[in-house]
């Protein structure tokens, strides 16, 4: 039967479920209403709807290393209990297979793809994981490395995925090598990889900041422009990689290490989880008994 308007706004308003869901839902139970109520909790499209406002800023950093190829992402929920979880590591996984398999251009494409090219679309996929571990989970963001047989990847997760960084070293085929690199990239979280990278207009920027805190310091003006470019070095050396001193050997820098080895950094994937989102302010052990107390 035909499904209308007026179908699809009543089952939104029974189970929470997107527009097109209920759409499809209907077209699918030839417009029994109890039965596409029940066709969206069987693909956990409802549940997964009534979760959607949660926020979920918990998570964890996931690397996958197939050869040449190498995936970094991070996937969101909203307590760290789950992180624990085998079915949400499993989770993580398989759709750190399907992004490599078919490598998407975003997070939007991804989500439309038929998990490992057949079957159920990956938001089918994540929606079913919701509904059985019942909070709210979504993929936030990826990226695909590639390297070739004379180059090492190095992988580090911090703290079980609370940080992951994916670098890619040339040069070298030492696998130790890299990780050593990601390690130190976790811990002092520099945004380039050296000062080659940072733009003329950041530069110029941060130049005239250390000019006027010298002149407000009340330096005389003829010693400002040196002292501004000695603490130019300093700037580059917090933000830029192989300007910093090595965490394993504080005496070298991470360009002698990696130089060292043969080798150079190509460049590094640093994703901390939930940086940048909204957290969440509540108490959990309130939480908890509040809980109790119903």
């Amino acid at each position: 039967m035909a499904v209308t308007a007026k179908m699809v706004k009543e089952l939104r308003e029974k189970t929470g479920a997107g527009m097109m869901d209920c759409k499809k839902a209907l077209q699918e139970t030839d417009g029994d209403l109890d039965k596409a109520v029940d066709y969206l909790r069987e693909k956990g499209i409802s549940k997964a709807a009534k979760k959607a406002d949660r926020i979920a800023a918990e998570g964890s950093a996931h690397i996958e290393v197939q050869g040449n190829q190498a995936v970094i992402l991070e996937m969101n929920c909203e307590t760290d209990f789950v992180t624990k979880n085998d079915q949400f590591k499993n989770l993580l996984s398989e759709l750190a297979k399907h992004l490599l398999e078919q490598k998407p251009a975003s997070v939007e494409e991804a989500l439309e793809q038929k998990l490992h090219g057949e079957g159920e679309s990956v938001q089918e996929f994540i929606n079913s994981n919701i509904a059985k571990i019942g909070e709210k989970l979504s993929l936030r963001r990826f990226t695909v490395a590639e390297k070739t047989d004379n180059d090492a990847f190095g992988a580090y997760l911090h703290m079980g995925g609370s940080i992951g960084v994916l670098v890619v070293a040339e040069g070298t085929t030492d696998e130790a090598v890299a990780k050593d690199v990601a390690m130190h990239i976790a811990a002092v979280n520099p945004r380039y990889v050296s000062r080659d990278e940072v733009s003329a207009e950041e530069v110029e920027k941060e130049r005239e900041v250390l000019k006027t805190q010298a002149l407000n310091e009340g330096k005389p003006e003829h010693i400002v422009e040196k002292m501004v470019e000695g603490r130019l070095g300093k700037f580059f050396e917090e933000i830029c990689l192989l300007e910093q001193s090595f965490v394993k050997d504080p005496d070298q820098k991470v360009k002698k290490y990696v130089e060292d080895k043969g080798a150079s950094v190509k460049g590094f994937i640093r994703y901390q989880v939930g940086e940048g989102m909204e957290k969440r302010e509540d108490n959990f052990a309130e939480e908890v008994m509040s809980q109790v107390k119903k």
